[in-house]
């Protein structure tokens, strides 16, 4: 029997795509038994400001930053939705289409990992994808750590990367990246200030954003 292609979810509005997203992705590759990484653009998060770009800019810097390597995949499906959507909705929605079989793994940073227990219906998510956390060498959390609900959580379900491939959902893991504290609020800041973003931006995104005049200072969001 073969073993199942393992589908890597990273979500987010990508206002702008910055290098962190690209670390975070890379390491996944590297770090998991991923098949491929499935970027997911939002259309309006629910749990979040509306983006600042348009969707149509956000999707190009997305393609520009993922250019050239076939691991990388885009779903622009939610990019279109007017109403705010959430993780619950967009993951039960790949599992109606991909069946329940099929491997999926929600990557997030160490910050959205803590978080989760704000999010809606955040326990839903287990029965839905594994989930998959990037670690930062020296990373110590703001609030001292897991809530307790979310601690729970990990002791039931913590497993090596090489187990997500033995079922489809519920089990949490880890996995190193680079030490990298980008924020796109803060490149957004950056940008409207005129500072040099190189050190933040794919070269091709940072092109782009320059042709197009995306952010500037008036329309800069936090």
């Amino acid at each position: 029997m073969s073993t199942p292609r393992l589908i890597g979810i990273l979500g987010g509005t990508f206002d702008p795509v910055h290098l962190g997203h690209v670390a975070l992705a890379e390491a996944a590759l590297k770090e998991l038994p991923l098949a491929e990484v499935l970027w997911l653009p939002s259309g309006s998060p629910g749990h979040r400001s509306p983006p600042v770009a348009s969707a149509r800019d956000r999707l190009a810097m997305l393609r520009l930053a993922t250019a050239g390597d076939t691991r990388h995949r885009i779903d622009e499906s939610e990019l279109g939705h007017g109403e705010p959507t959430y993780t619950v909705h967009t993951l039960t929605r790949m599992r109606a289409a991909l069946g329940k079989a099929q491997p999926l793994v929600l990557l997030l940073g160490s910050d959205s990992f803590l978080s989760l227990p704000t999010w809606l219906r955040w326990r839903e998510l287990f029965d839905l994808a594994h989930i998959a956390v990037a670690t930062r060498p020296g990373f110590v959390p703001n609030d001292g750590g897991p809530s307790p609900d979310l601690s729970e959580e990990i002791a039931r379900r913590s497993a090596r990367p090489e187990q997500l491939t033995g079922s489809s959902a519920g089990r949490v893991t880890r996995f190193p990246m680079p030490p990298m504290d980008i924020s796109a609020s803060a490149v957004r800041a950056g940008l409207a200030a005129g500072e040099d973003m190189r050190h933040l931006l794919p070269a091709a995104v940072l092109a782009y954003i320059r042709s197009q005049h995306l952010y500037p200072k008036e329309t800069n969001q936090n």
